[in-house]
């Protein structure tokens, strides 16, 4: 057994986002990250369709009558078909109007860790902090995820996707920040101080919001527009184009959302931590990419009015992995 192999069977982060699932594990010392795509479509089966399916190398599982197509090959048939694709979460958690949303969301981690050896190999998986009036939702979800990993043989511990951050990112600062992760359901909070939550909670907005609400004022395709945020979009004030601009506004509600929702947070604990020096705070997550949103969201902050003192305010080096590496980091404590 060579050292990757033997890094491989110690234990995994695993973040379980609403658009991509990623798995962090340490290979020679070092994270290690695969990700897939949280989505799906499916299509009518017929044989034929199923055989050049499994001869093209397709992600996918025949379910009675339906082809369920799976993960990053999904976005491909959604292209194709001009179809959007199917989720399954939605806000952060399952979605509940999904028939297939467990048993996918089951595959695709399946395929990403595989079956545990026999060893109760150790899982740290995130989960969202609760939503106000929401708190049901987000404890089946936790305890669904749980039983996945749990029948898979795995020994499944949720971090609280916040604090997954701070652990993630501030090594250097003893784990103590404020760490903000932007997802596509959700957008997760936590002010932590020596990897301990003070103040944890999440807003039900995400990308996803920017996405839908962008699409129903141009007539674009969600899925369309999602793509084009990730590839060419720059928060940039006003242009020319429709959906640029329609994509900042909602960007635009969304930042001050979070802001507002930290401010009233942190004012609302009553017991923020008595700090003796600044503390950093870091944007991660896959709706925090678009070229601009730092600038904007310190524009909404106004440092000099935080009721915290900080030390700085950056974006992840790694936006997209922050999550599970600070699971990975959980895992191996």
């Amino acid at each position: 057994m060579n050292s990757a192999e033997l890094d491989c069977r110690q234990p995994i982060g695993l973040d379980i986002g609403t658009n991509r699932i990623v798995v962090a594990r340490s290979v020679g010392g070092r994270p290690h990250f695969e990700a897939q795509l949280n989505a799906f479509v499916t299509l009518p089966h017929s044989r034929l369709t199923e055989g050049l399916l499994r001869q093209e190398g397709v992600f996918f599982e025949v379910r009675e009558r339906e082809m369920v197509v799976a993960g990053y090959d999904a976005q491909r048939f959604s292209d194709i078909l001009h179809v959007e694709t199917r989720r399954p979460m939605l806000n952060g958690v399952l979605n509940p109007r999904e028939p297939h949303a467990l048993t996918v969301l089951r595959s695709i981690i399946l395929k990403l860790i595989g079956r545990d050896g026999g060893e109760s190999q150790k899982v740290v998986f995130s989960v969202p902090a609760p939503v106000t009036g929401a708190e049901a939702s987000t404890a089946y979800h936790e305890a669904s995820c749980r039983q996945v990993l749990t029948e898979l043989g795995y020994d499944a511990q949720p971090i609280v996707e916040g604090l997954a951050v701070v652990l993630g990112e501030m090594e250097a600062s003893n784990f103590t920040g404020i760490g903000i992760s932007w997802g596509s359901g959700l957008s997760n909070v936590c002010l932590a101080v020596l990897s301990l939550p003070v103040v944890s909670f999440s807003i039900a907005k995400g990308g996803d919001f920017v996405d839908a609400q962008a699409a129903l004022a141009t007539g674009e395709l969600a899925t369309r527009l999602r793509i084009l945020k990730e590839q060419s979009f720059e928060l940039d004030g006003f242009s020319g184009d429709r959906v640029q601009n329609a994509l900042t506004v909602y960007y635009d509600d969304l930042i001050r959302s979070v802001v507002e929702a930290l401010r009233e947070g942190l004012a609302a604990s009553g017991r923020l931590p008595k700090l003796d020096r600044p503390i950093p705070l870091v944007l991660t997550g896959g709706s925090a990419m678009p070229r601009g949103f730092l600038r904007r969201f310190e524009q909404a902050l106004r440092p000099r009015e935080f009721p915290l003192e900080l030390s700085e305010i950056r974006m992840s080096a790694d936006p997209l992995n922050s999550t599970a590496r600070g699971a990975l980091l959980a895992s191996l404590c």
